[in-house]
């Protein structure tokens, strides 16, 4: 059983509905002894107010009656049995329960000068603090949106470029694939390396100033020109 009992203009209440199919009975029978009840209830608009629902299946409109805890247990005390016990404890909790967490929610107003003052103080607070985790929230979607096809292409065709500046400087043969293939193996680390990602193509917005800086003042580490070293001589 769920919602046995909701919130309603502030107030905990069940409908006829809910207490029919909890009870398992037939919600036409639950309305009539409300009717009934009404007969001789002289607070009955204190306790009960006439409402309607959407069926599910047919999307027709039905007639229910919402009651609030006192309503539900001037209904519930013609339920007798053990099951009927159990079902009429259950929704004194779950009244109890759903008034406790409006009393919880609600707000006592200041009558003082400074304790409004303090009131619009904490609001204000609270919302510049909204305010600020929204912008974050902008900020981290605009970062971590995928770097554009363009700016992909522009730092492909960089590295390219700095691996060749790179093969020139050194006298490195721009035909010696092995070589070269060593230059595009450390600067893909580099860049690997200061975005923090496992391939160039998980590269975000965020990295490309980074990446670019990166690219145009790189150099081939220690271990490559060792690599490098070792391939002339095997040559």
């Amino acid at each position: 059983m769920t919602n046995l009992v909701i919130m309603k203009d502030q107030q905990a209440v069940t409908t006829s509905l809910q207490v029919a199919e909890t009870f398992e009975k037939n919600h036409q029978h639950v309305l009539r002894d409300l009717d009934n009840l009404k007969e001789g209830v002289q607070n009955w608009t204190d306790l009960f107010y006439e409402d309607t629902y959407i069926h599910p299946q047919n999307k027709q409109e039905y007639r229910q009656i919402i009651m609030n805890r006192d309503g539900f247990t001037l209904l519930a005390m013609g339920f007798t049995g053990k099951k009927a016990l159990q079902f009429k404890l259950q929704y004194i909790n779950a009244f109890n329960e759903m008034e406790k967490t409006i009393k919880e929610k609600s707000v006592s107003i200041p009558t003082t000068k400074r304790g409004l003052a303090l009131l619009a103080l904490e609001a204000s607070e609270e919302t510049n603090q909204r305010v600020d985790a929204i912008e974050q929230e902008v900020f981290d979607l605009k970062e971590n949106q995928p770097l554009p096809q363009g700016e992909y292409s522009i730092i492909s065709s960089r590295i390219n470029k700095r691996v060749y500046e790179v093969a020139d400087a050194y006298s490195i043969n721009r035909s010696d694939r092995k070589t070269i293939g060593l230059l595009f193996k450390d600067i893909n680390g580099g860049v690997k390396k200061i975005s923090g990602v496992g391939a160039r193509t998980q590269l975000r917005a965020k990295h490309y100033e980074k990446v670019m800086e990166f690219i145009n003042s790189w150099e081939p580490s220690s271990v490559t020109k060792f690599e490098l070293r070792q391939t002339r001589m095997d040559v």
